[in-house]
């Protein structure tokens, strides 16, 4: 009797574990919807104005990037070091929906680790970036990021193509704002900011139109350091996916 238990177990298991992992990556998709319906409604809100999104910092120094307002933002604060909601609570989105537990992924298991390297245990608040091309901080050594500023600004990509909020991965996430080499910039390749590998070898992502897609890697996404290259070719395809669905470089006017 006993081995026959272990028989089942053994059969049952994967599929237990596959339910659960797909469980979780449903619950993920479903925060995204409900933050979008939040982004949706501060533009309505706001005459067509998207939400500020400037609370960005430097992958260098660490520091905040020059020109951004930290304070003017969906969300401020570091994930890494938020012992609670406070600064989500803070944010430009929040009054749209009081549910704190939309921000963060169920499977993300990440904890906060205080400056000082304390292990806290605690799980990390936040999970989700949103896109750079979301009304975000205007300038950086000079150079305009390009962003919409309002809702109907949004052409190409299209809305449902303009990624609006994203999972990133819980080993590089920092601030709230997703940054990548747009199309047209004179950036290498790089991930800026690194995507989630947490669902299935895949991310999750909202879109402006307000629908979610899952998007499974051809390569795992393996975090090793802020703005790490992307030199492998295969893993080029995903990087040149998730470029697309960002603003581009506006084109130069000659006379």
């Amino acid at each position: 009797m006993i081995a026959i238990i272990a028989i089942l177990a053994a059969l049952l298991l994967p599929s237990l574990s596959k339910s659960k992992e797909q469980a979780l990556g449903i619950a993920c998709q479903n925060n995204l919807r409900q933050l979008q319906i939040c982004w949706h409604s501060y533009a309505m809100d706001y005459q067509d104005y998207l939400p500020p999104n400037q609370s960005v910092y430097d992958i260098d120094t660490g520091a905040p990037i020059p020109g951004a307002d930290l304070n003017l933002t969906w969300c401020p604060g570091n994930t890494r070091v938020d012992i609670n909601s406070t600064n989500i609570q803070s944010g430009r989105l929040f009054p749209y929906n009081r549910n704190a537990g939309i921000y963060h992924c169920p499977a993300d298991r990440s904890t906060v680790v205080l400056p000082d390297g304390t292990q806290t245990g605690l799980l990390r608040t936040r999970s989700y970036n949103m896109s750079q091309s979301i009304n975000g901080v205007p300038f950086t050594n000079g150079l305009a990021i390009p962003a919409f500023a309002k809702l109907t600004q949004i052409n190409y990509p299209t809305p449902p193509e303009l990624f609006v909020f994203i999972d990133v991965h819980e080993a590089g996430i920092l601030d709230s704002l997703f940054g990548i080499p747009w199309p047209g910039s004179f950036y290498a390749d790089q991930w800026w900011d690194l995507p989630a590998n947490r669902h299935a070898q895949g991310c999750n992502f909202s879109f402006a139109d307000g629908h979610t897609e899952h998007w499974r890697w051809r390569t795992p996404k393996i975090f090793h350091m802020l703005g790490q290259d992307v030199t492998d070719p295969t893993e080029l395809l995903d990087f040149h996916k998730v470029q697309s669905r960002v603003k581009p470089a506006d084109p130069v006017i000659t006379f």
